[in-house]
């Protein structure tokens, strides 16, 4: 993501779009979906809302959902269940129940067992509530030996996982792009942050370790220290301002206009984001699976992310993901590119504003 720099040095937001998780506009294609009764009322909700829904029913459902999405054709939240006493409990919520095979303790089991017994460089996999799976996905360096024993563990998983390969390869996305600058290499800045009153901005764990310099152009002036720095496990970082550099609460749109933000919010799957990046500025896409873990080699496992089909390229690692006014993630890795396409990752903000105890602002 790009630094952007206006008058009074000014530092902008390079922000990066997040694709929500939540499947968008799709045919419900599962055997076992179930029909609402007529007498509830499927509410229209946006993205945000229908995230907002799910996190209340999951916590009155009580184990008792498998999973939720956000089905932007017919502006409603999906919500799989596994028995009539959780569908009814959603429908007079205003939620479209649908009853799946496997619940999210079954889906979670199976990741467990793929985290045991196949924790293999360029890797990765997440739960995906449209198909009530584990998607586990391949990048082009998995062969081989590797390749047979992957396809052994998901084969095992029957019905709860499958196999899908990438073109590309799974990498932090830190080389490249005219964004922020330290020695150890170039990245985009997130979103501008307050921590005990002194302003921040928050971008990739991966991007530098803390005690390292930033500056809007190599071998510039400072523009700020990295505080803190989180990875691998976690993906983020969070930078203090010095001297007088301005920190507005926005995202460069790379037309001339910026995006405010005004707050954080979780990313849902089937939600359409956006990402800013200094290297490929903004692209759109769709969130497509959360809790996702990522292995880009070398020892370097990221859990917890934003799964998204959101094009990126080296140097928009920490690049903002946003939905409106809403920061969503930071740009992590992926593989591919915006010609051809492919999976990009992406740290939740919530998570990294918990951690750092800092603000939208």
């Amino acid at each position: 993501m790009q630094h952007r720099r206006i008058p009074k040095r000014r530092a902008a937001l390079a922000g990066g779009a997040v694709v929500a998780l939540l499947g968008v506009g799709f045919t419900f294609q599962t055997a076992n979906a179930s029909e609402e009764p007529r007498q509830f009322t499927v509410k229209t909700l946006s993205a945000t809302a229908a995230g907002n829904l799910a996190t209340s029913l999951d916590a009155k459902l009580a184990g008792g959902s498998a999973g939720a999405y956000y089905d932007a054709r017919s502006k409603a939240l999906v919500v799989n269940v596994i028995d009539e006493a959780a569908a009814d409990s959603v429908r007079a919520a205003g939620g479209r129940a649908r009853i799946v095979e496997h619940t999210l303790a079954e889906l979670t089991g199976a990741r467990q067992t793929l985290k045991k017994q196949a924790t293999i460089p360029g890797t990765s996999w997440a739960v995906d509530p449209v198909t009530n799976k584990v998607v586990v996905t391949a990048d082009r360096t998995v062969k081989g030996a590797a390749w047979d024993k992957l396809g052994k563990v998901v084969e095992s998983l029957g019905s709860k996982a499958e196999l899908k390969r990438s073109a590309g390869e799974f990498k932090p996305l830190v080389a490249g792009g005219d964004a922020i600058h330290t020695g150890g290499g170039r990245c985009s800045l997130g979103f501008n942050v307050v921590k005990d009153g002194q302003p921040h901005f928050i971008t990739a764990g991966h991007c530098g370790e803390a005690g390292s310099e930033w500056a809007e152009s190599q071998g510039g002036p400072a523009i700020g220290t990295m505080a803190d720095s989180q990875f691998p496990g976690n993906d983020f970082a969070l930078v203090k301002y010095s001297g007088d550099t301005e920190h507005p609460s926005e995202v460069n749109l790379y037309n001339g206009s910026a995006q405010q933000i005004t707050k954080a919010g979780e990313a849902t799957v089937g939600m359409k984001v956006s990402r800013s990046g200094s290297t490929t500025q903004v692209h759109d896409g769709e969130v497509t699976g959360l809790n996702a873990t990522v292995n880009y080699g070398n020892g370097d496992v990221v859990e917890g992310l934003i799964q998204t089909t959101v094009c990126a390229e080296p140097g928009d690692s920490g690049g903002s993901l946003f939905a409106g006014d809403t920061a969503i993630g930071l740009t992590s890795g992926g593989s591919g590119d915006c010609s051809a396409g492919g999976e990009t990752f992406f740290q939740p903000v919530p998570e990294a504003l918990a951690a750092f105890g800092a603000q939208i602002g």
